[in-house]
């Protein structure tokens, strides 16, 4: 959630586009997004060519020499934001129009790739000069800012204020996922370079950016100095799918960004027949939609033969299954409802999870993690398919802070649960003895089946209650007199100062 200063330059943004006559919401994010692009084109080729110098590895910047637009052959360094934001408001605007937004359209060369599709119909709509350079000036104000925030998710924030302006966030469950909690998961689950990661509903990809910059962070020389491991990674580790392509527009261009040169971004209705990805990936990590109800004759046949519902959290599960090779993991966001919903459907699930694959962890989170978008109480489910049982102990977790307040302004706060969380799921056999009054314990597979499946942590942990021992009421009423005999003295000596 962004505040202050920050989202009062958001605004003025905003407010630039509506005077000069851009009021169509969608298209004023998508300019901003393009804008955003070509700033971060820039920040990243210069991190790339530092950090290139630094191992001593050879590096070819995209604005390095010529580069040839239309019929025209012009200097690449006019191209980079750092330059022209510094150009006359006349001359940046024909830069941006005629060089800058063609060349990120033609960015990159394979015409099949997640980026050439979704920018194939990319229109540059700023309709002034003057417009152009006070939202460039504006958003330099606000990438400075941003860089002097390092700990905290500014970016993240800023584009979901900006996606709440529509007035369609939170709508059918889409809203952003916190970064720290995307972060926790890919911390859970241990990305490896061999992985094939999928994300069926990514909306700006956040989740596989998130395992990306693990990836690199732990398994570099594997991803990014082996030429076998590099190119899995560039062109065939990541897949997301989602049915609203301004939100597949960003997921391209930040996995861009993000030194993924081709992800499999693509438009499609995971739920429905359109989808026929089965056995195919080893680690889903998702936030699905909650709240979607959907017809019958729209969702594939496949996933009805395992719960037959129109409730889109549950499909999901099944969709999970489905798509998972034997072996893959996945972490997913439920709402609380999917632990202990008694329809047949949400049994159906939680026996299919328990009973013939292997559920692994349930981190039930307070409901103030979505706010201020959402209230809505959810839980992390991290499970293993197996085809064939492995459920033994499922350890479950109660989250009471994820290092924000736990309201609208989600302040950031000392208590943070999540460190602990990551440290003890790679720990469990430590967790076998903890007692059912502790944050976090083990419930046997046995119990949970007894329990019709329930996965609700609030059926196995015990409440431990410490007697309160209260004064005898004589002494309480005395207590009482003497209070109110000391208000009546002091009422009396307040009139005499009044008389007098």
């Amino acid at each position: 959630m962004i505040t202050g200063e920050l989202k009062n330059k958001v605004d003025a943004i905003w407010d630039v586009f509506w005077a000069g006559g851009l009021t169509n919401p969608l298209d004023v994010i998508e300019q901003i997004t393009y804008l955003i692009f070509i700033h971060d084109l820039d920040e990243a080729d210069t991190l790339r060519a530092k950090e290139s110098a630094m191992l001593g590895l050879s590096f070819k910047s995209i604005f390095s020499d010529e580069v040839e637009i239309g019929n025209r052959k012009i200097d690449g360094s006019q191209l980079k934001w750092s330059i022209f934001k510094d150009f006359p408001a006349e001359r940046m605007y024909a830069v941006v129009q005629e060089w800058v937004f063609p060349f990120i359209k033609e960015l990159h060369g394979d015409k099949e790739s997640a980026y050439s599709k979704y920018m194939g119909d990319a229109i540059f709509k700023v309709p002034t000069p003057l417009m152009l350079s006070k939202v460039v000036d504006q958003l330099d104000d606000i990438f400075k800012e941003m860089s002097q925030v390092q700990s905290a998710d500014v970016r993240g924030d800023v584009y979901e204020y900006l996606l709440n302006k529509i007035s369609q966030s939170g709508v059918n469950g889409q809203f952003r996922t916190p970064r720290h909690i995307i972060k926790m998961m890919v911390d859970m689950v241990r990305p490896v370079p061999t992985d094939t990661i999928c994300d069926p509903a990514c909306g700006t990809s956040g989740f596989l950016i998130a395992a990306g910059e693990y990836l690199k962070e732990n398994h570099k020389n594997e991803v990014l100095f082996d030429k076998e491991g590099k190119d899995h990674y560039m062109n065939h580790m990541f897949y997301g799918y989602d049915t609203d392509r301004t939100m597949l527009r960003i997921g391209a261009m930040n996995m861009m960004t993000h030194g993924v040169d081709n992800p499999f971004i693509e438009y499609r209705d995971s739920l429905s027949d359109q989808n026929a990805d089965k056995d195919k990936y080893s680690l889903i990590l998702a936030n699905p939609p909650f709240k979607g109800s959907l017809d019958y004759d729209i969702v594939s046949t496949d996933l009805l033969k395992l719960c037959k519902t129109k409730k889109t959290e549950l499909l999901f599960l099944s969709l999970f299954l489905r798509m998972l090779k034997v072996g893959g993991r996945c972490a997913c966001i439920v709402p609380d409802g999917v632990l202990f919903g008694s329809s047949k459907a949400h049994k159906a699930i939680r026996k299919e999870i328990v009973e013939n694959n292997r559920l692994e962890a349930v981190i039930s989170m307070p409901s103030g993690v979505f706010k201020p978008y959402a209230g809505v109480s959810t839980a992390v489910l991290v499970f293993t398919k197996t085809e064939a049982g492995g459920t033994d102990d499922v350890w479950f977790y109660d989250m009471r802070a994820d290092g924000y307040s736990l309201d609208d302004k989600r302040s950031e706060v000392s208590e943070n649960d999540i460190p602990d969380i990551v440290e003890r799921f790679h720990n469990l056999a430590d967790e076998k003895d903890r007692k059912r009054t502790e944050q976090s314990f083990m419930v046997s597979k046995d119990e949970i089946k007894d329990n019709d499946y329930d996965l609700s942590i609030n059926k196995y942990k015990e409440i431990e209650y410490v007697p309160v021992e209260y004064p005898p009421t004589e002494e309480i009423l005395a207590s009482i007199k003497s209070i109110e005999n000391d208000i009546q003295n002091e009422l009396a000596e307040l009139e005499k100062l009044l008389k007098a």
